[in-house]
């Protein structure tokens, strides 16, 4: 008569802990209702919250450019070279859908790995072959060290030697989205087409909400 039956404990355990979610559930989202909606994360994005190191390189038209002409902007950016006949074109040609898709408001920005041979004047012609509008979409050089250290410290995006004549340089395939704080935000797979459809999405968020 007194006894408690396994039902009524496995009963009881299944109300607590639906109990104890529905408490953490309303404290997660008093912590993100109480985030400037910059700061909420986006669905389906890997929030960093990192900013992305202060550095000057070097544009298309051979004058510095750097992380204080992109202050206050959102802001997208890959990593290629003009000679690479592997991965670089379809993540040029995927930048200039981009380009067409996205408000102008939103800037983009190309990165050399082979600043050797991508000075001002190839990366201008390679710009140029790419339909590339020179007022959001920039294309830098600079010291090789400062571009690694660039991309894998502040990006999280690996550079090495590649080991074929197609890819002599092996480099991160995706975007980087940042906002204008500078902060990272997300990294996306310029190959794979749901991938930017999400990138779209969250740049476009990033400018309605910050």
């Amino acid at each position: 008569m007194w006894g408690t039956s396994l039902a009524d404990v496995s009963s009881r355990e299944r109300f607590w802990w639906g109990f104890l979610v529905i408490v953490l559930a309303s404290v997660a989202a008093g912590a993100v209702s109480g985030l400037s909606p910059a700061q909420r994360p986006l669905p389906g994005v890997a929030v960093f919250h990192e900013p992305v190191a202060g550095f000057l390189l070097t544009d298309q038209t051979g004058g510095p450019f750097g992380s204080e002409n992109l202050r206050g902007k959102v802001w997208i950016a890959d990593f290629i070279f003009t000679s690479c006949a592997g991965t670089c074109p379809g993540m040029t040609e995927r930048m200039r859908l981009l380009q067409g898709r996205l408000p102008g408001e939103i800037k983009l920005v190309s990165i050399s790995v082979d600043p050797r041979r991508d000075t001002p004047e190839a990366l201008a012609r390679y710009a140029k072959a790419h339909q590339a509008d020179s007022a959001r979409w920039h294309f830098l050089t600079g010291p090789g060290e400062a571009i690694q250290r660039l991309a894998r410290e502040g990006f999280h995006l690996g550079i090495s030697e590649g080991e074929t004549r197609e890819e002599p340089i092996i480099h991160s395939v995706r975007f980087a989205l940042v906002d204008r704080k500078g902060a990272l935000r997300g990294l996306y797979d310029a190959s794979d087409p749901p991938a930017l459809e999400r990138l779209i999405a969250d740049a476009r968020a990033l400018l309605r909400n910050s």
